[in-house]
Formats: structure tokens, sequence, C-alpha cells
């Protein structure tokens, strides 16, 4: 009992150390991938809109845009 309840506390502390380690040391790149995530999720949304809207006005653009994408 007393042995599995120092297995948790070190467990637990090693996590601690592990998180310090990745938002401490690395906190800019993972701050950098987060930040590139976000304008990625904003480019992807415009491009959305963008297609929905030429979908709607121009369907056979429309059309041309998915057989170039598929190659």
């Amino acid at each position: 009992m007393l042995r599995t309840l120092f297995t948790v506390g070190l467990i637990a502390m090693l996590g601690l150390v592990a998180l310090k380690l990745v938002f401490g040391l690395l906190g800019p790149l993972v701050g950098l991938l987060f930040m590139l995530l976000g304008f990625a999720i904003r480019v992807v949304l415009i491009g959305a809109v963008i297609y929905f809207v030429i979908r709607v006005v121009s369907p056979s653009t429309a059309e041309r845009i998915e057989n170039a994408i598929r190659g």
C-alpha cells in the first residue's frame, strides 16, 4: 500500500517535470505551433467560404476546381 502511494507520487512528480520541460524550455515552440494552427484554421475557413460562394454562383467553375485538385 505504501509502495503504491510512493509510486503514484513519483509518477506525478515525473509528470510535473515533463510538463515544466515542455512548456518551460519548449514553450516558444508550442506557442508557434498554436499560432500556425490558428492561422491554418482561418485559411481553411476562408477557403471554404470562397468555395461555397463559387459553388452557388458558378457550379461549373466549382467542378473545374474539384477536378484540378483531384488531379
